[in-house]
């Protein structure tokens, strides 16, 4: 149950993303096709982020040292990026126009979950 509950926080805020980042787009055929391409890209970005993310943390430790941690916003856009790239092959109607929307995208998407898991909170924390 956690797991669903996670998954719709991260479509909803990838859903807000999209409406407030230009150059993230949905591009799908109707309100439907945008709310299952939503979902499924939300569970590609968690993924993504559960698997190579803690890999990128061990191995580039350093530099998040160097930077006082403004490499993980570089990281973040990345990581975004890469879920875009899956989603292609996939064939979803899910567009990011470059680094700088990644970028933006990825503060607003950490931004909005966070708000959202304020207000609902994970079971654990009950």
């Amino acid at each position: 149950m956690s797991f669903l509950i996670r998954l719709l926080i991260g479509a909803v805020a990838l859903w807000i993303t999209s409406l407030a980042v230009p150059g993230i787009e949905l591009t799908g055929r109707s309100a439907l096709d945008d709310a299952l391409t939503v979902l499924v890209v939300a569970l590609i970005f968690g993924v993504v982020n559960a698997v190579v993310k803690p890999i990128i943390r061990v191995v580039g430790c350093a530099f998040y040292v160097l930077t006082l941690g403004l490499f993980a916003l570089v990281v973040n856009a990345l990581l975004f990026l890469l879920t875009d790239w899956i989603a292609h092959l996939f064939d979803l109607p899910f567009e990011i126009d470059g680094f700088w929307p990644a970028f933006w995208g990825a503060i607003v998407m950490a931004v909005v979950t966070w708000l959202i898991g304020v207000v609902v909170p994970d079971r654990s924390e009950r």
